[in-house]
Formats: C-alpha cells, sequence, structure tokens
C-alpha cells in the first residue's frame, strides 16, 4: 500500500491544477444567479477534527450553498425537536432526482431530508414562532458550524423563492398529506433562504468538519449539535447525499457527502476530517464534475473510504 498522506499538509493547490483541466459538466441555469457563475472556478479546503485548516487557491470566493444546505438543516431540525424530526421524515434512499414529486406511501413523508420534499420539511421544523424567527435560528446555526457569521444573498433568496415551482407543488402536496404544517409559500420561503446563504470552501470544509467531529466546531469549540445529531446526519448523507448517484458516489469515493447545484460538495469523514469541493459545472445528478472527481483522488491519498480494509 502507498504511504497515507497527512491532510494538514496535502497539496490541494497541485489536486486543483490536477482536476482544472476537466471539461465536462454544465453550470445549472435553474436561476440567473446561478447561470452567471464561472465555469473556471475551482476551489479545495480540508479541515481536521483538531481544527486545522488546509485550503487551496480561490477557497475564499464565495457562493450560494444550494442543496449542500441540507444536512445542516436536518441537524438543527433534529436538535431542536429533541429527535422527532425523524417521525415525520423518511430515511431511505430514493434513486429517483432531488426534485422529484413523489412522497412515501402510506405515510405521505418526504423520502429522506436529502431531496427538495425532506428538506423543505425539515426546514419547517428548525425552531421559530414565525418565519422571521426560523429564518434567524437558521442562520445563527449554519453560521455556528461556519465558525463566522455567514451573509445571505437576498436575491438568490427571492429567485429561489419566486421561480421555485417545484418546491411550490411539493409543499403543497405535503400539506394536502397533512405531513407540513406550516404554510406553502413560509416553507418554500424559509428554505430558499437558507439556500441562498454564501459560502467559500474552506466554511463548507468546517461545517463538514463539525459534523464529522460529533457536533463540536474543531475551530471555534461551540457545541453546534449533539453527537448522536451529527451521526444521525452523517448516516443519512452517506446513503442519500448524492440523490440517485448516491450509490456509486459511495462505491467509488467512500465518503458521507452532500452535493449542490451551485457545484458544491462537503464531505464528512466521521473522526477524521471535513472536505469541500467547489466547481459549478454539474453532472447529470446535479454534482460538481471535478467536485466528484477531487474527492475520488481525495479518498485515495488521504485513506478515507469508510469501506476499504486498509483503511
Amino acid at each position: 500500500m502507498d504511504s497515507v498522506a497527512d491532510p494538514r499538509t496535502y497539496d490541494l493547490d497541485a489536486l486543483r491544477a490536477r482536476i482544472l483541466p476537466e471539461a465536462e459538466g454544465t453550470v445549472d441555469r435553474s436561476i440567473p444567479q446561478l447561470a452567471r457563475a464561472d465555469p473556471d472556478l475551482v476551489a479545495l479546503a480540508l479541515v481536521t477534527v483538531d481544527g486545522v485548516v488546509n485550503s487551496s487557491a480561490c477557497a475564499d470566493v464565495e457562493l450560494s450553498i444550494q442543496s449542500a444546505v441540507k444536512p445542516f438543516l436536518f441537524a438543527l431540525a433534529l436538535e431542536d425537536t429533541r429527535g422527532e424530526a425523524l417521525d415525520q421524515v423518511g430515511i431511505e434512499p430514493t434513486g429517483e432526482a432531488f426534485d422529484a414529486i413523489k412522497l412515501e406511501s402510506g405515510t405521505g413523508r418526504p423520502p429522506n431530508p436529502m431531496v427538495n420534499a425532506g428538506a423543505l420539511l425539515t426546514a419547517s421544523l428548525v425552531y421559530g414562532e414565525d418565519v422571521a424567527a426560523r429564518n434567524e435560528r437558521i442562520h445563527a446555526g449554519l453560521s455556528a458550524f461556519a465558525g463566522r457569521e455567514l451573509d445571505v444573498d437576498e436575491e438568490i433568496a427571492r429567485n429561489e423563492h419566486l421561480l421555485g415551482d417545484r418546491n411550490h407543488a411539493l409543499a403543497h402536496l405535503m400539506r394536502s398529506e397533512g405531513t407540513l404544517a406550516l404554510g406553502v409559500d413560509d416553507t418554500v420561503a424559509v428554505y430558499a433562504r437558507a439556500c441562498a446563504t454564501m459560502v467559500d470552501a474552506r466554511d463548507l470544509a468546517l461545517m463538514g468538519a463539525t459534523l464529522a467531529a460529533g457536533g463540536r466546531n474543531p475551530v471555534t469549540g461551540v457545541n453546534v449539535v449533539s453527537a448522536q445529531v451529527a451521526r444521525d446526519v452523517i448516516s443519512v448523507m452517506a446513503t442519500c447525499g448524492v440523490y440517485d448517484g448516491s450509490g456509486r458516489w459511495m462505491r467509488q469515493v467512500g465518503v458521507p457527502a452532500k452535493s449542490g447545484v451551485s457545484g458544491t460538495i462537503v464531505l464528512s469523514a466521521p473522526g477524521s476530517l471535513g472536505a469541500a469541493v467547489v466547481s459549478p459545472p454539474l453532472d447529470d445528478q446535479g454534482t460538481s464534475v471535478r467536485g466528484h472527481r477531487a474527492s475520488e483522488i481525495l479518498s485515495e491519498d488521504l485513506a478515507l473510504h469508510s469501506f476499504a480494509t486498509s483503511r
């Protein structure tokens, strides 16, 4: 077996140069801001569970978190409901697209919190007496995961809300099944604003590292969520985080992860590290093409694959 690289000193700029020539994939065009993304942007970061940060060039370039927010919404919902959120959302993979208009047969629940239906529901379960309070709780929680005050792009939030027809349809369907207690428009607005949270690669890697460290931010020392919540979230990331590509991801990469259509990927290797790769061009499943390739290389070089006996 080749020697295992140290994540604290791993040459992320060399990996960035290696994957930058990859030309496949297309930038998401669901809202104008995503359509204007730089297709040549590539940024990587690693944060160990003892708080060492390692990052590449462009790791301070911000973009909206999009669906990579879903594990953290799930975590906040679990924390705020003391685990009762697990009664209201499933945890099984679907093998379907992230915005499929589908609920669990017989229960009316979303199939898991990593698809849009599930994220809409978990956003509605985060504690808050009204929309403003719920938005504030989510913003504070995401900022605690990232270890700094995060900004929200209100224009992106408005467009996500106004152009999110399928999200409105999913919320209406859950309301009709009695699954969703919050109003449809309020639910979509809360989720849209969460997706419009601005992060860079270092933020995302630290968010992943906070889950990997059992819910404790390894840089700030803040206990953001309980160890059980972190465990539950990472477990669902492993099976559902890359949508209908989750099985292939776990075979090739073997690290629980969540992708977003802005080109974000956040990874969480329990007890080891959090990682992030940012590159906007996406494959057919909505996952960053360069991000997928970089994650494979990181998994091999750092011996992160969950099921490799050599680990």
